[in-house]
């Protein structure tokens, strides 16, 4: 990961590049602000189902849960939506890293994600 500072017509952006494979999320700056109070921790999400899979579904970007296209026990194709994060305003769907039955659903709509958040699990 690198950390880089850009200026763009005068605002100050601090950017975070990560390495590895892409998830075809734009890359996000945030403008450069005073330091601020902690913020509060986000609500833990419920505890995977017993019968969690082994495949992991991650978040690409922060953002917030929009939208579950997926539920436990249907059978996925690898790329279809699973969940639907909202970060900037776009919609990113996250999708299945390959084929399976979704075995859990890690978040629920409105919840607020990091980036590398587990969504949901496959088996």
């Amino acid at each position: 990961m690198k950390n880089y500072t850009i200026t763009v017509n005068g605002n100050v952006y601090d950017v975070v590049v990560e390495e590895g494979a892409s998830t075809g999320a734009a890359p996000v700056a945030a403008p450069k602000a005073a330091p601020k109070a902690a913020p509060k921790a986000a609500p833990k999400a419920a505890a995977p189902a017993g019968g969690a899979g082994s495949i992991r579904v991650e978040a690409g970007a922060a953002g917030k849960v929009f939208k579950i296209e997926a539920s436990v026990g249907q059978a996925v194709k690898r790329g279809d939506a699973v969940v639907i994060v909202e970060a900037m305003k776009m919609e990113i769907p996250v999708v299945a890293p390959e084929d399976g039955t979704v075995a859990s659903i890690d978040v629920a709509v409105g919840d607020p994600i990091e980036a590398g958040a587990l969504l949901a699990t496959l088996n």
